[in-house]
């Protein structure tokens, strides 16, 4: 299902060119593969519109404007939102799930406020997302219990719950560990509203504490936490936080491509 009215009058190659995607639109599952790995390195994840308590929009028009027009990145519920979108329109079969994400989570089980993404493609069904901070699987896992998945220098299977369904782990120190969880009810895009308004409005929500942003590259990843940038390469790690708002301008549009206003901080 669209997510708004006017989301047709959007120009789909405006979006392949925001996110470096010049390859084939073949339907396959390579080029979805593709789509997810080219948006990973070029769209931010990033809150910094939460931390500054502007209220966020899950139209699909407003999406395309922040992120594609504007250059931005978002959050789950944005990113892959605006994602299936694309898809959509590629012809890719979308459904959208609500999951619950584990990883760091405190006080287990976790409420469910992610967004993820079931693909079709080529027969089969995969599962997509663009919208973690953290390390997550840069190409599209197939919906098959127990089938590991080799990306690099990081492994993931999926597993079943009788309670939690689907439950998304990864391979790290010898060990499995949950990422996130989702059970196979479709949500409509208002289902979304109520979970986002948590993530921005609740007391005791992560995402407007501080800043937190995060993007694949060629060499490893950069984040922010707080106001320390982090450059994660194959020689390790730079760490350093800017003196003043212009070096923390600077560091945004050189490490994520965000360029703020004048009057944005």
């Amino acid at each position: 299902m669209n997510d708004c009215r006017n989301a047709s009058k959007l120009d789909v190659q405006a979006y392949l060119k925001r996110i470096g995607y010049d390859g084939p639109l073949d339907g396959s599952a390579e080029t979805l593969a593709r789509l997810q790995e080219c948006h990973l390195h070029t769209v931010p994840y990033e809150n910094l519109d939460m931390v500054r308590r502007i209220p966020l929009s899950l139209e699909i028009e407003d999406l395309f404007g922040k992120i594609v027009e504007r250059g931005r990145g978002g959050y789950c519920f944005e990113l892959n939102a605006l994602f299936g979108w694309l898809l959509r329109e590629l012809g890719y079969p979308v459904t959208d799930f609500m999951a619950r994400f584990w990883r760091d989570e405190p006080n287990p089980p976790p409420k469910r406020r992610h967004r993820v993404l079931q693909v079709e493609a080529e027969g089969a069904s995969y599962v997509c997302d663009v919208g973690v901070g953290g390390i997550v699987p840069r190409r599209p896992l197939r919906m098959v219990e127990g089938l590991e998945h080799r990306q690099g220098d990081e492994t993931y299977r999926l597993e079943r719950d009788p309670y939690y369904g689907w439950l998304l782990c990864e391979h790290k120190r010898d060990q499995w560990s949950r990422i996130y969880s989702f059970t196979e009810e479709p949500q409509l895009p208002k289902d979304f509203v109520m979970a986002t308004y948590w993530c921005e409005n609740a007391p005791d929500s992560i995402f407007t504490a501080s800043p937190m942003l995060a993007i694949r590259t060629a060499e490893g990843r950069n984040t922010v936490a707080g106001e320390e940038f982090r450059i994660f390469t194959a020689d390790g790690v730079k760490s350093f936080v800017p003196e003043n708002d212009e070096q923390y301008r600077e560091a945004l549009r050189t490490y994520f491509g965000i360029t703020l206003g004048p009057t944005e901080r």
